[in-house]
């Protein structure tokens, strides 16, 4: 309603009426009915002028308002269950404690005891706080792999694993097709795919068994770690039960699934490996990852040159690799305790890095562990802590068709 218009319209109709004009005229002339008339002449005769504006139309008694004292109650309720050292403080167990108490017949709603919470700042949402977060690809170079599976299910229940490791400067990829995810399986991964993609300088993973090696041994080195190191590749482990951290070979993950593994219905896996080549060829020919900025992987492969693995380093590598000399690296996130665990050892690095990420470098060769730590972007890594580590067996030097210039 235009109350402005409103106003102009009372003041003519009561003009009208002072006159003595008949009523039926001021109806038409104002266009409203004989009950609206009454009232506005009635409000005049008793207020005059003022009478004509309009009342505000909140009610004078909320429904919805307790009493003062349920109000204190409801807050000294949660004052007190926010001292307890067990328990909820909530407006269910705030409601629950007035039912307990027996102080009202109509208990407020849950949503009343939330707004008078809200009213008396009893409630504050805490603003989260920005970890920084060192992503291996900005903190060592663009020549990292990244490395993820994904299983699906044929009609008769058979499942089928997708190993993809990713290029993630130029989204070139390489896909393994199996029906498990041992140690064999990926290690015959890792070698097609460095023949294919090249060597990259670091690898990173995530905590997956068939990449740690699991178990419950301190300083047990896998076989996944151990192939690494052979040919100078540095594993950059992720945090803990953190997969966003590895996004990249993520998302390529739920493309392929996406673009090819819902799109058609397999019975075998010789059906699978036999009609992925489909997926490969349209990936790196005719789709442009987003962060490729209009390119194909193909086009980007071309302008980045990648040492592979020869065959004359494909030669058969025992089944039992030693430790090589290298560095393998941990992403991890300090415990409210003040900690973090490394190949199933925990480390104390200080409670004041809780909830922070620090980095741990273990070099193989100077048999040296390492963690560092920085805020962000802007400021230099600051070395946390340095300890000796005891490797219980020799370590093997780097062969030379292996070194990085």
């Amino acid at each position: 309603m235009d109350e402005k218009d409103e106003r102009t319209r009372r003041r003519k109709a009561v003009r009208l009426v002072v006159q003595g004009i008949k009523s039926g005229i001021i109806l038409s002339t104002v266009q409203r009915s004989r009950a609206w008339l009454s009232k506005w002449h009635t409000r005049y005769t008793q207020m005059g002028v003022a009478g004509l504006k309009s009342h505000s139309r909140q009610p004078h008694k909320s429904p919805q308002q307790y009493p003062t004292w349920v109000v204190r109650e409801v807050v000294r309720i949660r004052r007190r269950l926010v001292r307890q050292k067990v328990g909820l403080i909530g407006a269910e167990a705030i409601r629950q404690e007035l039912r307990t108490l027996k102080l009202t017949r109509h208990l407020p709603s849950l949503a009343t005891i939330t707004r008078i919470l809200h009213q008396h700042d009893l409630i504050v949402h805490d603003t989260p706080v920005k970890v920084f977060f060192p992503a291996p690809y900005l903190e060592v170079g663009p020549n990292v792999q990244a490395l993820d599976w994904t299983c699906r299910y044929l009609h008769k229940g058979l499942k089928v694993y997708a190993f993809h490791t990713l290029d993630l400067e130029t989204r070139n990829f390489y896909q393994t097709l199996a029906t498990d995810k041992s140690s064999g399986t990926v290690w015959a991964h890792l070698v097609q795919g460095w023949k294919t993609l090249g060597f990259p300088e670091f690898l990173q993973v995530d905590n997956d068994s068939a990449f740690s090696g699991g178990g419950k041994a301190k300083r047990a080195f896998s076989q996944f770690v151990r192939l690494c190191l052979s040919v100078g590749v540095e594993p950059i482990f992720l945090p803990v039960a953190e997969p966003n951290r590895n996004g990249d070979v993520e998302s390529l993950n739920h493309l392929w699934n996406r673009a090819f593994w819902n799109r058609r219905r397999f019975k075998t896996l010789g059906h699978v490996r036999r009609t992925a080549p489909d997926f490969s060829h349209w990936y790196l020919t005719h789709y442009a990852p987003p962060k490729l900025q209009g390119r194909t992987p193909a086009r980007a492969r071309a302008a980045r040159p990648r040492f592979k693995l020869t065959a004359v380093q494909l030669r058969p590598w025992p089944s039992s690799l030693p430790i090589t000399a290298g560095r393998v690296h941990f992403i991890r996130k300090v415990s409210l305790e003040g900690t973090i665990a490394i190949l199933n050892e925990t480390w104390r690095v200080g409670k004041r890095l809780a909830g922070q990420y620090v980095w741990a470098t273990l070099t193989t060769h100077t048999r040296r562990l390492a963690i560092y730590h920085r805020r962000s972007a802007k400021v230099a890594w600051r070395i946390v802590k340095e300890v000796r580590y005891a490797i219980d067996e020799p370590v093997a030097r780097l062969k030379s068709d292996f070194k990085r210039k």
